[in-house]
C-alpha cells in the first residue's frame, strides 16, 4: 500500500499539552505513524505571533511539548518531529504565497476572526497573527502533505491552503503544490472542566497529560456537570455533560458507561460517584504517560538531539520543495 504523506501542523509550544490535544490530534498521530509518512511540527514561530514579548515562554515550552509527544508514544524513528522556526524554507514559501492572496481574504478567515476575539486583540492585531494561515499553508505544502488531521475549527485553514495551492499552480502553469485533505477526529475538541466548549491552557480549564494524581483528582472533583441535577434522586442530563464526554473519550468499559448513563438519566446517581469513576478512568489512562514522560525528562539533552535530527530530516524535504517552487516561478537564478 502506498503511504500517504501526513503533516500535522503541530502544537504551539506555550506550555504542556492536555487531554484536548490528545483526542484532537495526538491519538491520530500515534495510530497513523506506522502506516503514513508523518511529520509533526513544534510550531514555535506560530506561537510567537501572540507571544513575541515573552519568547522565553515559547523556548521553555519546546522541550515540554517534545516530552509530551514522546510520552504518548509518538516514535521519532518513524515520525519526523521538528522545530518550525529552524526550517527557513517555510518563511520563504510564506513570502511567495502572500503575493497570491488578498488582505481582505485573510481578514475574513473565520478561524482568524474567532481567535482574534478570543485573544482580545481588538484593533491591535499583530500582522504576523493575521498572516499565519499563509504560514500554515507553507507548513503543509512544503511537505506536499495530502492529509492533515485537524479539528473542525481549522477547516477554513485547510480551505485557504488549497486556494493557495490552486492559485500557485495556475499562476505558474505547473503542478508543484499538492492539495490537501482534512481528517476530522472522532473527538475534534474536548470541553474544559468548567463546561466551556473548548479545553484551553489560556482559559485555565485543562487537564494536562503531566498532571499528578492529586491535581487530577482536584480538577475532576470541580468538573461542571448538569446544573439542574441538584439532588441524587433527580434525573440528570447525559448529552453535553462533560463527565460523560470524557468517559466516552477515555473509558474502555463501554457497557459500564452505558449503564451509568441510563442510571443518571432516570435519577439516583450522584455526581460525586460519577466523578470518582471518571478520576479512576483518567488516572489509569495517564499513569503510563506520566511514567514515560519522567523517563525522558531525565535526559533533556537527548530529547533536544532528537529534535535536531528530526529538523535536519525535515529540511531535506522542504529544501527540495522550495527548489521546485523557485523553478516554477523562474527565480532559480544560478541553477
Amino acid at each position: 500500500m502506498v503511504k500517504r504523506k501526513v503533516i500535522l501542523t503541530g502544537d504551539r509550544p506555550t506550555g504542556p499539552l492536555h487531554l484536548g490535544h490528545y483526542v484532537g490530534s495526538l491519538k491520530n498521530r500515534v495510530d497513523m505513524q506506522k502506516t503514513h509518512e508523518q511529520f509533526v511540527m513544534i510550531a514555535d514561530a506560530q506561537a510567537l505571533t501572540d507571544n513575541a514579548k515573552t519568547p522565553e515562554k515559547v523556548r521553555d515550552s519546546v522541550l515540554e511539548v517534545a516530552l509530551d509527544y514522546l510520552a504518548v508514544e509518538i516514535d521519532p524513528s518513524v515520525t519526523t518531529i521538528f522545530i518550525q522556526s529552524l526550517i527557513p524554507e517555510l518563511f520563504e514559501l510564506t513570502l511567495y504565497y502572500l503575493n497570491l492572496i488578498t488582505w481582505n481574504r485573510l481578514k475574513h478567515n473565520p478561524t482568524v476572526k474567532l481567535e482574534i476575539r478570543q485573544k482580545g486583540f481588538g484593533e491591535s492585531v499583530p500582522a504576523g497573527f493575521m498572516v499565519y494561515p499563509v504560514f500554515q499553508a507553507a507548513d503543509i505544502t512544503a511537505f506536499k502533505a495530502d492529509l492533515v488531521p485537524v479539528g473542525e475549527d481549522q477547516l477554513p485553514m485547510i480551505e485557504q491552503t488549497n486556494e493557495i495551492v490552486r492559485h500557485f499552480n495556475q499562476t505558474y502553469n505547473c503542478n508543484v503544490l499538492v492539495k490537501t485533505e482534512a481528517l476530522i477526529p472522532r473527538f475534534s475538541r474536548l470541553p474544559g472542566v468548567d463546561g466551556k466548549a473548548k479545553m484551553s491552557k489560556s482559559l485555565g480549564n485543562a487537564i494536562f497529560l503531566s498532571d499528578e494524581p492529586k491535581e487530577l483528582e482536584k480538577k475532576v472533583k470541580k468538573m461542571y456537570t448538569d446544573p439542574n441535577h441538584l439532588r441524587v434522586e433527580d434525573p440528570g442530563q447525559v448529552e453535553g455533560n462533560p463527565v460523560f464526554i470524557y468517559l466516552d473519550a477515555f473509558g474502555t468499559d463501554t457497557d459500564k458507561i452505558q449503564e451509568l448513563k441510563e442510571h443518571y438519566e432516570r435519577g439516583g446517581l450522584g455526581d460525586s460517584v460519577l466523578k470518582k469513576y471518571l478520576y479512576e478512568v483518567l488516572d489509569e489512562f495517564l499513569t503510563p504517560i506520566r511514567k514515560r514522560r519522567e523517563v525522558y525528562a531525565k535526559d533533556p539533552a537527548e530529547v533536544m538531539r532528537m529534535l535536531k535530527k528530526g529538523t535536519a530530516a525535515a529540511r531535506e524535504v522542504t529544501s527540495k520543495t522550495l527548489q521546485e517552487v523557485r523553478e516554477a516561478m523562474k527565480i532559480n537564478y544560478f541553477h
